[in-house]
């Protein structure tokens, strides 16, 4: 028998591929940072030279894929809740960002939300945010796999000065992370209302030279679509393809605000749809139709969106919800179905990234990227489908073990490349300096 670094023993094994399958009396075994193979439990005991590793209760799944975040924006959690989406940025967010946005806020606020994720078995994260070399060390040093997109946008941030000085910047970063294993850099137009026309079409230029990833907050709400066609005549996804900014590298965030012929353009390109329920539903911005999507073959992934509009940075809360929500959208209880949310975490977020061959399912020769969920608590039994269970009897804390490229990232719960009491620490310090901005914010608005 091949020789193998460690081998886990699980009691149930759900690889994704193929669809449907969940093995018992099967353990996956590791050589190095990539999956081996699956063995029947009986073989896989005999492996003499490896480490091995009960994981009693547990399902092995392949780590969760979070399409979109802001991971620094964990230190805005609850700042400023219940309002609509544009009063939300325009009161409180964007303005606090002005004061506060340092590359001490986001590093302890990366820091909080890579606990916080590592915790809820996201191995993979997708985020856009200021200063994004920060957020990049930070991952980098956690351990945790990422593709960074650094944010464009038409405004004075404390990042930089203009648009033209984010792609400079951005574009020595990607240079500088060029040959890493694990980080990634992208671009990260805010929007068609925050981005210029021009500068977009540098951006579809240049993405297209380097065969990068794009990733844009795009019909959100239905009022950003009828304000589209009063500036330019076009819909956001329209004024897109005109650009050349659609295709197989674009990630369209949020799409909730969609007709037929947006669906049909999504799909003729190729581009991903990025569904963030709980932060949607929370800024009551709307539902992005995901059974339609995916019944016309538009691959959709999930992301949590920021702490500072979901609260919650949990991969199995937002599966939950987006498996609930369509169901109720399209009148249908077989709509968005377990199976297909649980997909929508794990493979189809590996699709969006062009790493379907890497990650996102649990396969000989790909990448060990793997988390270990407690299944035996009593909301979870018996265990007549333990995908069923997964999805709609989780509460969110039940990872146990994580796996990042075959290193042990969360072992029992407890994290290995942070230390918990320091980062938490850390972000309560900011309590008082936030809450001061957001009481001066409230005065102005009275």
């Amino acid at each position: 028998m091949s020789e193998y670094d460690t081998v886990l023993h699980p009691d149930f094994l759900v690889p994704i591929v193929p669809r449907g399958q969940v093995l018992t009396a099967h353990s996956v075994a590791l050589n190095g940072d990539h999956i081996g193979a699956i063995i029947p439990r009986a073989e896989a005991q005999k492996v003499v030279s490896a480490a091995h590793i009960d994981l009693p209760g547990c399902v092995l799944l392949p780590g969760f894929i979070n399409l979109h975040c802001h991971a620094a924006m964990s230190l805005l959690r609850g700042y400023a809740d219940d309002m609509p989406l544009m009063s939300w940025l325009q009161r409180y967010i964007w303005p606090t960002e002005q004061k506060m946005v340092s590359p001490d806020f986001v590093r302890d606020g990366s820091d909080l939300a890579i606990a916080e994720l590592l915790k809820g078995g996201t191995t993979t994260l997708v985020d856009n945010y200021y200063f994004p070399e920060i957020t990049a060390e930070q991952c980098d040093s956690a351990g945790l796999r990422a593709l960074l997109n650094f944010p464009i946008i038409d405004v004075e941030t404390a990042w930089a000065r203009d648009a033209q000085t984010c792609i400079n910047r951005g574009l020595a970063l990607r240079d500088r992370y060029r040959d890493h294993d694990r980080i990634e850099i992208g671009f990260g137009p805010h929007s068609t209302y925050s981005v210029s026309e021009s500068t977009l079409n540098q951006v579809a230029m240049l993405a297209e030279e380097l065969d990068a990833p794009v990733h844009i907050h795009l019909q959100e709400t239905k009022e950003e679509v009828l304000n589209s066609v009063e500036r330019c005549g076009l819909r956001p996804i329209d004024l897109l393809q005109k650009l050349g900014l659609l295709g197989p590298r674009t990630h369209c965030v949020h799409m909730n605000a969609l007709g037929e012929q947006d669906i049909e353009t999504l799909a003729l390109h190729g581009a991903h749809v990025v569904h963030c329920p709980r932060s949607n539903l929370k800024l009551g911005s709307g539902i992005s139709p995901v059974q339609r999507l995916l019944d016309r073959g538009v691959n959709v992934a999930l992301g949590t969106d920021g702490a500072a509009s979901n609260n919650r940075l949990s991969m199995l809360a937002e599966a939950q919800t987006a498996s609930l929500i369509g169901k109720v959208q399209q009148g249908d209880p077989q709509a968005v179905s377990a199976w297909s949310a649980l997909e929508m975490a794990t493979l189809s977020g590996a699709q969006a990234l062009g790493q379907g061959h890497q990650l996102g399912s649990i396969e000989s020769g790909k990448l060990a990227d793997l988390i270990a969920v407690d299944m035996s608590g009593a909301h979870q039994l018996p265990q007549h489908d333990v995908v069923s269970n997964l999805i709609y009897a989780s509460s969110g804390n039940e990872v146990l073990w994580s796996w990042i490229g075959g290193r042990l990232v969360v072992r029992d719960g407890e994290l290995q490349t942070l230390d918990y009491n320091d980062v938490t620490q850390r972000a309560m310090q900011w309590s008082s300096q936030l809450g001061a901005v957001r009481s001066s914010l409230e005065h102005s608005h009275k």
